[in-house]
């Protein structure tokens, strides 16, 4: 039986999906592995986000808490807000109080990614902030540490993401994830892919 990684994030102006498709890329290329996009629901009107410019939302399938029960680990994405997730992806986490209660999501590894719009925005506390969420379900959270090489020690070019997972800077929106933001959340995948296989492995053997 093939072992599923979801990736779940939200994504307001598409930064945090282009992460996410890369993760998805990067956990598919291990040895049977199955991973998978969703996105949680959008909790904004449609008039606001207009208002906001915000294009329209990517095909992935858009998440329900029981849904998480299905998958054998998971990357959650998100853009932050003062130094914290985006309130979608909060109120999210918020519904999955009956996972909670009976421990469903306990003993499975979690990721986390995310973009901010500055370096000072946020690298590294909206994922600290994160591990919260994780602890309170049991879950284990898998950082990628410095297993990214050299690419984590990049100092001529701007490059986000941090020990605690892959980021990006949105700047004022018009900036893109660059070739090395791409590649980091690439192996990102690749790494909780083949952490969560061996996990999968030991407890069925």
């Amino acid at each position: 039986m093939a072992t599923k990684v979801y990736i779940v994030y939200y994504s307001m102006y598409g930064h945090v999906e282009k992460l996410a498709e890369e993760i998805r890329k990067g956990a598919a290329s291990v040895e049977g592995v199955e991973a998978k996009l969703w996105q949680v629901p959008e909790t904004l009107p449609e008039e606001a986000l207009s208002k906001m410019s915000a294009p329209p939302k990517s095909e992935s399938p858009t998440i329900t808490p029981n849904d998480l029960t299905e998958a054998d680990g998971f990357v959650f994405g998100f853009p932050t807000r003062f130094g914290m997730m985006a309130a979608q992806f909060k109120a999210f986490l918020d519904a999955t109080g009956g996972l909670w209660r009976t421990q469903s999501l306990a003993g499975k590894p979690a990721g986390i990614f995310y973009s901010t719009g500055s370096q000072g925005g946020g690298q590294e506390t909206t994922a600290l902030t994160a591990i919260t969420q994780l602890v309170h379900h049991g879950m284990i959270f898998v950082p990628i540490g410095y297993t990214f090489g050299a690419g984590m020690f990049e100092m001529e070019k701007v490059k986000g993401g941090s020990p605690y997972g892959a980021g990006t800077f949105a700047g004022d929106g018009s900036r893109q994830p660059t070739e090395l933001e791409l590649a980091q959340a690439f192996h990102q995948g690749k790494y909780i892919a083949t952490i969560t296989k061996k996990l999968k492995g030991s407890s069925t053997a």
